[in-house]
C-alpha cells in the first residue's frame, strides 16, 4: 500500500509504475458488443425507461466554463452537467458510479468495495491531472504524493449539481487543470423550495444509507443543515483463488459521515455573503494488496472545510471573493495480530496537510457583447507526515515537518468573452502564477464558437496548462526541489447540434493532449539513488460522442462513448521510445439509459456501462513489473421509482449489475456482483 496517496498497491509498486515501460497489443473492437447492446435495448423494452438527459442543451446556464452564468450557446467549452433531479434518481449509486456514466470520465473502483480507492481519469489523463473544485473552490490533499482530493470524502446526498469541464482550464482555475474541472455544487442556503428532505435505504453487503437536510431563512439570515451516513459490511476486497468468494470473515467495513453547515445572508440588494462548514470522514478496513488479505488493516480519513464566500455588485459588474481552508488528516494502522504481512510486526503512517486558498474576481460589463473577467488567487500548502514500523529486521521511523513541508504561490489571471452578432462567440484569456520553488509560468487560452440557426454550435479550444510538484515530490526524501512544473498543450474541437423542441441532441468533440516535463519516479541504474525528476512526454487524443433522443412520449434514450490513446515518450541519451502507457483505463466505454415515464406517478429506467480491455501490472517475486491485460466487461443496471402523494414521497428500488457479471476493475482485487437497495426519499 502507498500511504501517501491513499492508493492501495503494493510499496514498491506505485513507483515502478511510473518508469515501468510496457508494450500494449493493438486494441480491436470487442466481438460481443452488437450482443451487449442488442440485450440491452430488449431489456429496456421490458423495464419501461425514463432518464434525465446530462448533455448540456443551449439555452442551459452553466457556472464552471467562466467562473460566472452564461449561456451554453456563449461558450465553446465542452461543459457536462449532472442535474439535481438526475441526483435525486440516483438511488443508491455514490458519486463516482455516477461520474463514470459521463461521456469521458471514467472512475476505476466505482464498482469495486464501498471503500476502494475512486481513481479519476478524465480524457485518459492521470487522477492528479484533474481539478477537483468544490462551488468552485480548488480542493486539494498536500500530503498525498499527486495532491489530488478525494471523492470518498463527499457524499452525493448533499450535492446539488455537478458539472464537468472538460479540456485544458488552468487559465481560470490554475494548477492541475489539465484534462479538466469536476466543479461539485453543493447544496446551499436557498437551493431549494421545500425545508426539509431525507432519505433512508438499506441493499445488499450489509449497506445502510442516510441522509437528513433542513433548509430555511430568517429574515435576511438563510441557513442550511445536512447530515448524510454510509455504512456497509463490505466484501473482501482482495480476490483469493484459495478460497470461498467474500466469506463473513474477511469482509472489508466501510463508514462514512458527512456534515455540511451553511449560512448566508442579504446584506442588501447589492451584497451577499455566505459561511459554511464541512465535514467528510471514513473508516474503513481494507486489505493488503491484489492477493493478498489482511484483517488488522485499517485507516481514517477526516477532511476540514472552513469558509466565507460571496458577491457585491459594483458599477456595471460583479465583485465575487472567497476564502477556504482545508484540512485532511490520513492514518493508517496495520497491528499484525490477527494476521501477518510478511513483514512488520507494526506500523503506523500518519498524514496531515493543510491548505488556505483566496480567491477575488471581478466580472465587468462592457457594452454590450463583452463580458471581461480579471482576478487573482493565492494559494499556501503544509503538511506534517510520520511513519514507523516495527518489524524482525529492526525498527524504522520517519519524520516530516512543515517547515520542509510548505509551498505557496500566487497567481493573476484574467479573460474576455465576446459573445457578437451573428452568432459568433470568442474568448481569450491568460494566466500568469508564482511558485515558491520553481518561480514563474504562463498559460492562456483561445476558445472560438459559432451557433447557426440557434441548433448548431462549432466549437474549437486551442489552451495550455500546468501542474505543480506535490509537496512530497519537492521535499520529502525522494524529493527533487529543481523540479519544474508539468506543462501541457491542449487542442479540441467539435460540433453539437440541439433540435428546438430538445427531441433529439448530439455532441461530437476530438481532442489533442501533450503533457511535457511529466514528472517521474526515478530510480538510477548505477547508483541506485531514486527521486523524482522532470522527464518524458505524454501524448492523449480521442474521440467523445454523446447525444439524446426522445424516441415517444416519455420515452427517452441518452448514449455516449469515448475512445482515448495514449502514449508515453522517454527519451535516455540516443534511444527513444513511445508506448501505450493509459493503465487501468479503457481506449473504448459506452454508457447507455433509455426510459419510458408511463404516469406522474412511476418512473423506471435501465442502463449499460460497457468498459473495454485495460492494462493493469503485476509483479513477480523480484519485483519486476509485468504487463497483465483486463478483459472488457459490462453492468446492466436497473431502477424504478413511485411517487406518493403524501409529503412528497418517493419510494424506490434498484439492482446495480443485475446480471451477476464477474469482471475485474483492479488487477488481485474483487468487483461488487450482483446488489439489490430499496428505500424512500421524502421532501416537505
Amino acid at each position: 500500500m502507498n500511504r501517501l496517496s491513499g492508493e492501495r498497491l503494493v510499496g514498491a509498486r506505485d513507483f515502478i509504475v511510473h518508469s515501468a515501460q510496457l508494450t500494449c497489443p493493438s486494441c480491436y473492437q470487442d466481438s460481443k458488443m452488437k450482443q451487449i447492446i442488442f440485450l440491452s435495448l430488449l431489456i429496456c423494452r421490458f423495464f419501461a425507461v425514463q432518464s434525465q438527459d446530462s448533455l448540456t442543451t443551449l439555452q442551459q446556464v452553466v457556472v464552471t466554463a467562466n467562473k460566472y452564468p452564461v449561456k451554453a450557446s456563449h461558450t465553446g467549452k465542452v461543459v457536462t452537467i449532472i442535474s439535481n433531479e438526475q441526483i435525486r434518481q440516483s438511488g443508491s449509486r455514490d458519486l463516482s458510479q455516477l461520474l463514470t456514466e459521463q461521456a469521458g470520465v471514467f472512475i476505476n473502483g466505482a464498482y469495486s468495495n464501498a471503500g476502494k480507492d475512486k481513481s479519476v481519469y478524465v480524457r485518459g489523463a492521470r487522477p492528479d491531472h484533474t481539478l477537483i473544485t468544490i462551488n468552485g473552490i480548488p480542493v486539494y490533499d498536500p500530503s498525498g504524493v499527486g495532491s489530488n482530493f478525494d471523492l470518498r470524502l463527499l457524499s452525493i446526498d448533499q450535492v446539488e449539481r455537478v458539472e464537468i469541464l472538460k479540456g485544458s482550464q488552468s487559465t481560470l482555475y490554475g494548477s492541475d487543470a489539465v484534462a479538466g474541472v469536476i466543479n461539485i455544487i453543493l447544496k446551499s442556503p436557498g437551493c431549494s423550495e421545500k425545508p426539509f428532505s431525507g432519505m433512508i435505504s438499506h441493499g445488499s453487503f450489509g449497506t445502510w444509507k442516510a441522509h437528513a437536510s433542513l433548509t430555511g431563512s430568517v429574515q435576511k439570515l438563510n441557513y442550511h443543515l445536512s447530515y448524510a451516513g454510509l455504512k456497509s459490511d463490505g466484501i473482501s476486497e482482495a480476490a483469493d483463488t484459495s478460497k470461498g468468494n467474500n466469506t463473513p470473515a474477511d469482509r472489508d467495513s466501510y463508514r462514512q459521515s458527512n456534515v455540511h453547515i451553511s449560512l448566508g445572508y442579504n446584506w442588501g440588494k447589492h451584497l451577499r455573503t455566505e459561511a459554511y462548514y464541512r465535514l467528510g470522514q471514513f473508516y474503513q478496513r481494507y486489505d493488503q494488496g491484489s492477493f493478498r488479505e489482511e484483517l488488522d488493516l485499517s485507516s481514517k480519513n477526516d477532511n476540514h472545510q472552513a469558509g466565507l464566500r460571496g458577491w457585491a455588485t459594483v458599477g456595471k459588474g460583479k465583485f465575487n471573493f472567497a476564502y477556504n481552508f482545508n484540512d485532511n488528516r490520513r492514518l493508517y494502522i496495520d497491528d499484525s495480530i490477527i494476521s501477518r504481512n510478511g513483514y512488520d510486526k507494526f506500523n503506523r503512517g500518519v498524514y496531515n496537510g493543510k491548505e488556505h486558498f483566496a480567491d477575488a474576481y471581478w466580472v465587468l460589463n462592457l457594452k454590450k457583447y463583452y463580458q471581461v473577467t480579471l482576478g487573482v488567487d493565492y494559494r499556501n500548502s503544509i503538511s506534517n507526515q510520520e511513519y514507523i514500523s516495527i518489524s524482525d529486521f529492526g525498527n524504522y521511523e520517519s519524520k516530516l515537518g512543515a517547515d520542509s513541508l510548505h509551498q505557496n504561490q500566487i497567481s493573476a489571471y484574467g479573460s474576455v468573452l465576446a459573445t457578437l452578432p451573428g452568432g459568433m462567440n470568442l474568448e481569450l484569456g491568460g494566466r500568469f502564477n508564482r511558485h515558491s520553488a520553481y518561480g514563474g509560468n504562463w498559460v492562456y487560452n483561445f476558445n472560438p464558437s459559432y451557433v447557426l440557426n440557434g441548433q448548431w454550435k462549432f466549437y474549437a479550444n486551442l489552451s495550455t496548462a500546468f501542474r505543480t510538484p506535490s509537496l512530497f515530490q519537492l521535499y520529502s526524501d525522494f524529493g527533487n526541489a529543481n523540479l519544474k512544473p508539468e506543462r501541457a498543450r491542449n487542442i479540441e474541437g467539435g460540433l453539437q447540434y440541439a433540435h428546438q423542441d430538445r427531441k433529439l441532441q448530439l455532441r461530437v468533440t476530438w481532442f489533442d493532449r501533450v503533457v511535457r516535463d511529466n514528472i517521474i519516479f526515478f530510480t538510477d541504474p548505477i547508483t541506485y539513488r531514486s527521486n523524482y525528476i522532470n522527464r518524458d512526454r505524454q501524448h492523449d487524443q480521442g474521440l467523445e460522442a454523446e447525444g439524446s433522443c426522445m424516441l415517444a412520449r416519455g420515452l427517452l434514450l441518452t448514449i455516449n462513448s469515448t475512445y482515448a490513446d495514449g502514449r508515453l515518450s522517454t527519451k535516455t541519451g540516443e534511444k527513444d521510445t513511445s508506448y501505450f502507457n493509459l493503465l487501468r483505463r479503457p481506449r473504448f466505454s459506452l454508457a447507455a439509459n433509455l426510459g419510458w415515464n408511463p404516469c406522474k406517478k412511476w418512473r423506471i429506467s435501465t442502463g449499460l456501462i460497457y468498459v473495454g480491455k485495460r492494462e493493469d501490472l503485476s509483479f513477480d517475486a523480484n519485483y519486476n513489473a509485468v504487463a497483465v491485460q483486463l478483459k472488457s466487461y459490462y453492468v446492466l443496471n436497473a431502477y424504478a421509482e413511485y411517487h406518493w402523494n403524501l409529503a412528497g414521497t418517493r419510494f424506490f428500488l434498484e439492482a446495480k449489475n443485475f446480471l451477476n457479471q464477474s469482471f475485474t476493475e483492479i488487477y488481485g482485487f474483487n468487483s461488487l456482483g450482483r446488489n439489490i437497495s430499496g428505500g424512500l426519499r421524502v421532501q416537505f
